[in-house]
């Protein structure tokens, strides 16, 4: 085997004894200060706070992977752009606050933008743009993933190490370093000097990395072997028996399908390697990794039938906007592969596969980036559309998630239930006015109609029934099983009682017949309960059939200022 990835090592000053050292005074100065500047224990953080927080994270990270002995002035400006571009992020990201759903996501795609502009900064992008050699930037992504790998490996052994002198120091009386450890400062700054250090030992023997690397894409492409047959045998199947099939198994299968889609492009990747004289000369792992090839692209296709059936059923949220955009980047992705043994007719397929690899990182680093930035407000796009479902009896009004534009949406989701409030539909404008009360995000109730059908009433009075049926319809928990509903008479108060019996439980519901019926989750949550779930050991086999009974009790219990407290024990 070629041993190509030994000779893109920066130079040969990259062995730098001084560097372990230095990165580890680095990194536990960074982790001292992600610890003071973070706010871990806070809901919301002080905008500064997060900026502060992922500068001092990201950028000296960035700084760490590619400081060089001669060559510190390119890397403290890549280090200081991307400590400038997570600050943003985070900036951004803290001042949401509810204001928009879909903030996690912001910082997650600077991330990807950020992983991805990393190991093309190392092999020179910047400078030679699409002249940059492959071979150089695929050393960078491996290496980079091993040294990563290694150095928290060091860490948790640095841990488990510390833990155990405390414990030794702890039987003679020496708590110095169980004081220590328990304090949030030396944890971060202890955790970032032995990251720090084993990454600069590892950054020293790039030559033994570029081995081990061979060995892990080695290892992978022999897992090549078993997949693509498990893939053929998938996408045959689905073939046979119809796409439906897949949707009988899972409710959401797109995450699955992305997940395979995304195993098999590693494992493509470490049978096609940095060139081909690299590339593995076994026929059975070529054929392997020619199935992958021609597999991602269906298997892309299917999660992107998934999404588009979902969105049609439920129509867009924020999450799944994103999920499109994931899903058209495994498209595109899929595509791209699908055609390279396709042109050529066969010849140079995974000299394709390289360039495009090359072409994607750059792109979807760039892509990934601009989602980043308050460009797009998902938010608002997901609103107009549930808006626009709703007005053209798409979707109906008792089937309309009110509490997803109140919840989930962000201040576009608010501003459209605000507009629903003066809709001409009287039954819409009371529902969007109910929902502006809630207090908390409710239960989405996807079985209500099995609830309903299973109550079985012992009485006739109709107005009562309906004051029930809407508990039952606010409270997603309720009749799940089999559930009878007997009227106990008016209280003290004049309110009506009704006692639900459901799986030899008892709860006891209050209700003023007086009132409109408020089926509404913020009303049912308003719904005075008298008496919380007590168990009945008499009934704990109760069907649908059961006899339910209500008889006279005697006995004594415990009072507390005139009031019963705890169960009766006679």
């Amino acid at each position: 085997m070629s041993e190509v990835s030994t000779t893109h090592a920066p130079d040969p000053h990259s062995d730098w004894p001084l560097r372990p050292w230095l990165l580890a005074a680095l990194l536990g100065l960074a982790g001292l200060g992600v610890h003071f500047a973070a706010e871990w224990n806070s809901d919301e953080w002080a905008p500064w706070r997060a900026a502060l927080t992922a500068a001092l994270a990201f950028g000296p990270l960035a700084f760490a992977f590619t400081l060089d002995r001669h060559r510190w002035q390119a890397p403290l400006a890549f280090a200081a752009i991307v400590a400038l571009v997570m600050a943003g992020i985070a900036w951004r990201v803290a001042n949401a606050g509810e204001s928009h759903a879909d903030a996690p996501f912001w910082f997650a795609a600077g991330v990807v933008s950020i992983a991805l502009a990393l190991p093309l900064f190392q092999a020179g992008f910047h400078k030679r743009r699409w002249r940059t050699p492959y071979d150089e930037t695929h050393f960078h992504v491996w290496t980079d993933s091993i040294s990563v790998a290694g150095a928290l490996a060091f860490v948790g052994v640095s841990w488990l190490l510390l833990f155990l002198l405390a414990a030794l120091f702890s039987a003679i009386d020496i708590d110095l370093l169980e004081d220590l450890i328990e304090r949030g400062w030396f944890g971060w700054s202890f955790s970032g000097a032995a990251f720090g250090a084993a990454l600069g030992v590892l950054r020293n023997q790039l030559k033994i990395i570029g081995t081990l690397q061979s060995v892990v894409m080695l290892v992978f492409s022999i897992i090549a072997v078993p997949l693509a047959v498990a893939l053929a045998i998938f996408l045959l199947a689905v073939l046979a028996s119809g796409i439906s099939v897949l949707w009988n198994a899972t409710e959401s299968p797109t995450p699955l399908l992305l997940s395979v889609a995304v195993a098999s492009f590693v494992l493509v990747n470490a049978v096609v390697r940095n060139g081909d004289a690299e590339a593995s000369e076994n026929r059975i792992l070529r054929w392997a990794a020619l199935v992958l090839v021609l597999a991602i692209f269906p298997l892309a296709l299917l999660a992107a039938v998934s999404t588009g059936t979902r969105i049609a059923e439920y129509g867009l949220s924020p999450e799944r906007i994103w999920g499109v955009i994931a899903v058209a980047v495994a498209v595109t992705y899929g595509l791209a592969y699908f055609l390279a043994p396709i042109r050529g007719r066969m010849a140079g397929w995974m000299k394709r596969v390289r360039r495009a690899n090359m072409h994607f990182a750059a792109g979807i680093c760039v892509l990934a980036f601009i989602l980043a930035l308050p460009l797009f407000d998902f938010g608002a796009i997901s609103a107009r559309n549930q808006i626009a479902r709703l007005e053209s009896g798409k979707v109906a009004v008792d089937e309309f998630d009110f509490a997803a534009l109140r919840w989930d949406f962000g201040d576009a989701g608010r501003e459209a239930l605000a507009r629903l409030t003066d809709s001409n539909d009287p039954e819409i404008a009371k529902i969007a006015r109910e929902t502006q009360t809630q207090d908390s995000r409710p239960y989405r109730d996807t079985n209500r109609d099995e609830r309903l059908a299973n109550i079985r009433f012992e009485f006739e009075d109709e107005a009562l029934r309906d004051h029930v049926r809407g508990s039952v319809r606010g409270n997603g928990w309720y009749c799940d099983k089999p559930c009878v509903a007997l009227d106990l008479g008016a209280g003290e108060d004049g309110r009506r009682k009704v006692a639900m019996v459901e799986g030899g439980n008892v709860r006891k519901l209050s209700f003023d017949l007086g009132e409109a019926v408020d089926d509404s989750p913020a009303g049912a949550a308003a719904m005075e309960v008298v008496l919380a779930v007590e168990a009945v050991e008499a009934t704990p086999d109760q069907t649908a059939d059961s006899e339910i009974e209500i008889r006279e009790w005697t006995g004594r219990r415990i009072y507390i200022d005139g009031k019963p407290a705890g169960d009766p024990f006679e």
